[in-house]
C-alpha cells in the first residue's frame, strides 16, 4: 500500500512496525528565537492490538501532567494521543533522551503512588466523572515493568 506523505509526523510513522511500549524522540521544532521544544512519543499500548481505556488515559494525563512539572522545569505540554495508545510530551531547550527517560520514569513512579487525581473535580476539569486512578496506576505499573524496552522502537 503506498502511503503518502502527510504534514503530520506520527502520520508517517509505519505503525504495523513499532513495539510498545516504547519512548521515541518524535521531532524537534526550532522558535523564531532560537528555542528548541523536543517532542516525545511515549507509547504505552501496541498500536491497533490495544488501547488506553478513557477513564484510565484521562487520570493518568492529570497525574503526569501535574508530577512531570515537580521534576523538569521546561515541559510545555503532556497530551494524550486520539488513538489511546499514549501520550506526547513536549520540553523547551532539553533533548537529552536519556534523562527524558529518568523524568518519565519518577512520572510514573508518582502515578503508582498518588492517592488522588489531581484536579478530579467539575471546576478544573471538563469531565470530572470520567477518572480512575487504579486503571491510571495500572498503566504506569505496565510501562514501568518493561522501562528495559524503552528504547526498543522498532520490533
Amino acid at each position: 500500500m503506498e502511503v503518502k506523505k502527510m504534514n503530520v509526523e506520527s502520520f508517517n510513522l509505519d505503525h504495523t512496525k513499532v513495539k510498545a511500549p516504547y519512548v521515541r524522540l518524535a521531532s524537534v521544532s526550532e522558535g523564531a528565537n532560537g528555542d528548541k521544544i523536543y517532542k516525545y512519543d511515549v507509547r504505552f499500548c501496541q498500536p491497533n492490538q490495544e488501547h488506553m481505556e478513557m477513564p484510565a488515559l484521562h487520570s493518568l494525563e492529570h497525574l503526569m501532567a501535574e508530577h512531570i512539572r515537580n521534576h523538569h522545569h521546561t515541559v510545555f505540554d503532556v497530551s494524550p494521543m486520539g488513538c489511546q495508545t499514549g501520550f506526547y510530551v513536549s520540553i523547551i531547550n532539553d533533548g537529552d533522551y536519556d534523562a527524558f527517560l529518568q523524568l518519565l520514569e519518577k512520572t510514573l513512579q508518582d502515578v503508582v503512588n498518588a492517592t488522588e487525581v489531581p484536579a478530579c473535580n467539575e471546576v478544573q476539569c471538563g469531565w470530572a466523572a470520567s477518572h480512575s486512578l487504579e486503571g491510571a496506576k495500572e498503566i504506569a505499573r505496565k510501562m514501568l515493568a518493561k522501562k528495559a524496552e524503552w528504547k526498543e522502537i522498532f520490533a
